[in-house]
């Protein structure tokens, strides 16, 4: 979470320790990514049981039961890595289109640190006052800020194909957060049947 803030305020010694580190895939998972994403999704069951539920896009309050807050956990945990991982592949697919060659663990860098200040702002949905129709897009509009400044650093794309590279993988980065968000909130708002 700090290396969030740090990427967002400072972002060029920010990337530039990112891009020297030069991670493995497994440290990147096990080391940066899973603590974010399970400090995050418990900050989000704490918020939604403290608060005793949460209201839906019609005003009904879902109450937050036991098994609520597991299918919910569960869901939320599971669809963030994807959309880490999914955003990996097509980051290094978008590479390959322009006759740059990415290793993945570079792309999975990119992608994991790009989306951290979306699961950074997730926090905020710990609290019952806020949107997640709110939290969603600052998270995607400050990743993109911050990828702004990555992408260039650690993958070092041909200077006239870096925009090009950007603009495709904040947009796939957006398309699947957003995703992402309107399964998990089905879930929450009980709209899938057979969750709850």
């Amino acid at each position: 979470m700090i290396k969030a803030l740090v990427l967002i305020f400072e972002p060029q010694s920010g990337w530039e320790g990112v891009a020297e580190r030069n991670r493995g895939v497994g440290f990147l998972l096990g080391l940066h990514l899973l603590p974010m994403l399970i400090f995050c999704t418990a900050a989000q069951l704490a918020g939604l049981h403290y608060f005793d539920g949460r209201k839906d896009s019609f005003d009904h309050v879902v109450r937050a039961t036991p098994r609520l807050l597991e299918v919910f956990g569960a869901t939320e945990f599971l669809l963030s890595l994807v959309v880490v991982l999914a955003g990996a592949y097509v980051i290094k697919a978008l590479g390959d289109t322009f006759h740059s060659r990415h290793r993945f663990s570079q792309c999975l860098a990119v992608a994991i640190h790009g989306l951290s200040p979306l699961f950074l702002v997730r926090l905020l949905d710990a609290f019952a006052w806020m949107s997640p129709w709110i939290s969603l897009p600052v998270g995607v509009v400050l990743s993109w800020g911050v990828l702004y400044q990555g992408i260039p650093r650690v993958l070092e794309p041909d200077p006239p194909h870096a925009f090009g590279l950007f603009l495709g993988s904040a947009l796939a980065l957006g398309v699947l957060a957003a995703l992402a968000r309107s399964v998990s909130l089905l879930v929450l708002w009980g709209r899938v049947p057979g969750l709850h």
